[in-house]
């Protein structure tokens, strides 16, 4: 069973960075395929990063392309989300996940939110206009 903890978030000016952080417990990270999504009030949860077990494939949305920057550091069993250049509309509550299946995350890029086994609590991102 693995436990993930996210932290970083908090609150910020338009124009900002966070850099959120996704630790694991219970079990090491090295095999895992992993991902990044966020929840906005009132909406659904959509994706936005994912990156896989090594590190050497990396996917974004669209929507934070050139922005944002997934990274792992498997001996610390941590994932990264660098934020660059905050806006408004990435307010939301930022959520990491983590799944043993190859395949499906291959196949979907990771950015299926079903795929996933394991998710962590969140943490809140705010960003002020």
């Amino acid at each position: 069973q693995v436990q993930l903890v996210e932290s970083g978030g908090g609150l910020v000016q338009t124009g900002g960075s966070l850099r959120l952080s996704c630790a694991a417990s219970g079990h090491t990270l090295t095999a895992y395929h992993m991902g990044w999504f966020r929840q906005a009030p009132g909406s659904e949860r959509e994706f936005v990063a994912s990156i896989n077990w090594s590190g050497g494939a990396t996917y974004y949305a669209d929507f934070v392309k050139d922005r944002f920057t997934v990274s792992r550091y498997n001996p610390d069993n941590t994932m990264y989300l660098r934020m660059n250049n905050l806006l408004p509309e990435d307010t939301g509550v930022y959520y990491c996940a983590a799944t043993l299946s190859g395949p499906t995350w291959y196949n979907t890029q990771g950015t299926k939110e079903e795929i996933y086994d394991y998710w962590g609590q969140g943490t809140q991102v705010s960003v002020s206009s």
